[in-house]
């Protein structure tokens, strides 16, 4: 199957953690970087209901992460 790709090139800064986080994924799961990016990318929310909901989920497991600590 040939993938044919519109491609627009972004330039992302990463702290060094994240560059490792990044690194180290990848080759646990011998995934390039990019394909990583994309699907964490296509699983963001686009409308405002999912944005809602991301941010809800997100602020509850702050708080429970905060409450473990």
């Amino acid at each position: 199957m040939n993938k044919k790709w519109a491609t627009k090139r972004i330039t992302v800064n990463l702290a060094s953690t994240e560059t490792e986080k990044l690194e180290k994924y990848c080759a646990i799961t011998g995934r390039p970087a990019t394909d990583v990016i994309r699907e964490l990318i296509r699983s963001l929310p686009v409308s405002q209901a999912e944005v809602s909901q991301s941010s809800q989920a997100i602020s509850t497991n702050s708080l429970a992460h905060t409450a473990v600590s």
